[in-house]
């Protein structure tokens, strides 16, 4: 009676298929974790330029109400891109550093300043499009009586 050989036959390759299958699949995931990573980082970043906005508009409507005559006056008026006069005063002196400040903390950040009726409204700009929402330019306005 001759031997028969009772082995079953072994697949081969089927295992390389599966890490192949499994580092795609983890490769998927990973972009798809960068890209969460990049939305998050560009919406923080974006918050942190509307934080520094809501700063500096706070900022100098408190200079205006340390100066309120003035200001009631339109002495603060400026508009968007306009330089200040430059005089040794005190409301030119508050504009040049609140200028300063915009562009300085903001990329290409600008403001303007009307008063209208003891009402001041301060605008702020500044080019976000490396932000979240793309658009390049983002503005922020308040308006409060002095």
């Amino acid at each position: 009676m001759p031997l028969v050989n009772m082995k079953k036959p072994h697949q081969t390759g089927f295992t390389l298929i599966e890490v192949m299958i499994s580092v795609f699949v983890l490769a998927v995931g990973l972009l798809g974790l960068a890209g969460l990573q990049m939305a998050g980082l560009k919406s923080n970043h974006s918050a942190q330029l509307r934080t520094q906005a809501i700063v500096q508009t706070y900022d100098i409507i408190d200079r205006m109400r340390i100066n309120k005559i003035v200001a009631k006056a339109g002495g603060y008026d400026i508009a968007m891109g306009a330089a200040s006069a430059g005089t040794a005063a005190i409301k030119d002196r508050d504009r040049d550093t609140w200028k300063a400040a915009l562009l300085a903390d903001l990329p290409n950040g600008d403001g303007s300043i009307v008063t209208a009726a003891d009402v001041v409204t301060v605008s702020v700009q500044w080019d976000d499009s490396r932000g979240f929402s793309g658009s390049s330019t983002q503005t922020f306005s308040i308006s409060t009586e002095l």
